[in-house]
C-alpha cells in the first residue's frame, strides 16, 4: 500500500525543535514513512491512495503514554465499549498502558500480577482497535516480587512495570523492588501524587520517585491529586532524566507550575503530555489536545515543544520508533488545521489562543483510517481524497 500526501501547509516532524518538513509532500509505502519532499515530484499514478492537504497540517499521530487499558477496546471504570477507537478521532494513534490497575478482581500475589501482565501483552501484540497500536502488559510491583521474575516477565514481552498500587505499607517500601524491575530491563513507572482509587498508598512524593529511579513520574501534576509547590520544584530539579508525564485529568495549576519550572531549569525534554483516562474523570477522546491547548494558550508553552511532548519525546523516553516525521519511521500521521470559527490562522495559532485543532485525517501504518474525525470540529481547510 502507497500512500501519497500533498500540499501540506504548516508541519512539525515531532522534535523539540517544531522541524517542519523538507518540502510539503509525503509518501508512505508498507506501513513507513518512505519519503519526503515536494508535491511536485509526486506523480498520482504511482500511489493507490492520493490525499490533497490543501494547505492543512501535518504532525505524528499523538502517543498517550497514560491509558489505562484492560482487556480489548472497552474500559470497565465507565463501561464503555470501542473508547480506544474514540481516541483515534481525537488524534491519539498509539497508547501506551498506566498497567492493567483497573481489571476488575485484578490479583495481587506476583504469580497473578505476572500472569496479568504477559496476558495484556498478548492481547494486543497484533490487535489495533480503529488502527491503533497499544502496548499493553505492566507488571504492577507487589511485594514478593524478584529480579528473577523481571528477567522472566522480560523474556516474555513485557517491558512496563508499575508503581503505586501494590500492597506496600510505605512509598520508600517500593524502592528495592523498583530496582529489580529496573535492573532487570523494565521502564519503570510511578503514580505521583494522592492516592487514586481506595486501598493506595495516601500520597507518593518527589522523594519516593526519585529514590526508586522510576524511569517516569506518572501525572506529575496529580493523578487526580497534586504534589506540593516543594515536591514540584524537586522532581523537576533533583529528578534528574525521570520523564514529567502531565496529565489531563490532573491538576491544571500543578501542570503550569511544572511547565515554568522545566523551562527555566532548561529540562522542556523531558516534559511528556498524556491523559490518564479512562479513570474517574471519565473517556476523553480528546484530552490530548485538550491539555496540549491548556499548556500553550495558558502557560506560554510554546507549541513546538507542546507537540514535541505528545510525539517525539514519548518515543524517546519509551523507546519507540513512532513519533517522528522521518524516513523509515512507522506512519501514524495527522493532518489538522485550525477549526471553522477560530481565531487561529492554521492548526498552531488554534491551540494558541486555546482551541482543539479540527482533524482532517489520521493514518496509521500508513492506511487512511478516517478523512472526517468524529470527535473535533471541521479544519478550516478539508482534506480532500484524491485517488
Amino acid at each position: 500500500m502507497s500512500v501519497a500526501i500533498v500540499n501540506v501547509g504548516r508541519s512539525h516532524s515531532g522534535d523539540l525543535a517544531g522541524t517542519p518538513l523538507t518540502g510539503d509532500a509525503l509518501v508512505c509505502d508498507d506501513g513507513v514513512i518512505s519519503w519526503i519532499g515536494a508535491s511536485a515530484d509526486v506523480s498520482d499514478g504511482d500511489h493507490e491512495t492520493v490525499l490533497d492537504a490543501g494547505g492543512a497540517g501535518l504532525i505524528p499521530g499523538l502517543i498517550d503514554s497514560h491509558v489505562h487499558i484492560t482487556f480489548g477496546d472497552y474500559t470497565p471504570r465507565q463501561q464503555t465499549v470501542g473508547y480506544i477507537e474514540s481516541y483515534l478521532h481525537g488524534g491519539t494513534t498509539r497508547a501506551i498502558t498506566a498497567s492493567e490497575v483497573h481489571t476488575p478482581g485484578r490479583p495481587s500475589d506476583p504469580a497473578g500480577v505476572m500472569a496479568l501482565a504477559i496476558a495484556a501483552q498478548r492481547c494486543f501484540a497484533s490487535f489495533r482497535p480503529g488502527g491503533v497500536t497499544v502496548h499493553a502488559g505492566s507488571v504492577i510491583l507487589e511485594p514478593g516480587l524478584t529480579q528473577a521474575d523481571f528477567e522472566q516477565l522480560r523474556a516474555q514481552g513485557v517491558w512496563l512495570a508499575k508503581a503505586g498500587f501494590g500492597a506496600f505499607d510505605a512509598p520508600l517500601d517500593y524502592v528495592p523492588v523498583a530496582q529489580a524491575a529496573r535492573a532487570a530491563g523494565l521502564l519503570v513507572t510511578c503514580h505521583t501524587g494522592g492516592g487514586s482509587i481506595p486501598g493506595s498508598l495516601d500520597r507518593i512524593d518527589a522523594g519516593a520517585v526519585i529514590a526508586m529511579g522510576a524511569h517516569v513520574s506518572f501525572h506529575v501534576n496529580g493523578g487526580p491529586t497534586a504534589m506540593s509547590v516543594e515536591d514540584n520544584e524537586k522532581i523537576v530539579v533533583a529528578g534528574g532524566e525521570i520523564a514529567l508525564q502531565l496529565a489531563m485529568a490532573g491538576n491544571l495549576r500543578s501542570a503550569l507550575d511544572i511547565c515554568r519550572l522545566a523551562r527555566e531549569h532548561g529540562r522542556d525534554d523531558r516534559l511528556l503530555i498524556s491523559t490518564d483516562t479512562p479513570t474517574g474523570t471519565g473517556v476523553v477522546p480528546l484530552g490530548m489536545f485538550h491539555l496540549i491547548a491548556e499548556l500553550v494558550s495558558l502557560g506560554g508553552l510554546p507549541v513546538e515543544l507542546a507537540i514535541a511532548a505528545a510525539t517525539g519525546s514519548v518515543g524517546r523516553v519509551y523507546g519507540l520508533d513512532a513519533g517522528l516525521l522521518e524516513v523509515g519511521r512507522p506512519a501514524d500521521l495527522l493532518l489538522l488545521d485550525a477549526p471553522l470559527g477560530s481565531a487561529g490562522d492554521d492548526w498552531a495559532g488554534a491551540l494558541e489562543v486555546g482551541d482543539v485543532p479540527g482533524i482532517g485525517a489520521a493514518l496509521t501504518g500508513g492506511v487512511v483510517r478516517f478523512t472526517k474525525s468524529r470527535n473535533t470540529p471541521a479544519p478550516k481547510r478539508p482534506v480532500t481524497l484524491l485517488r
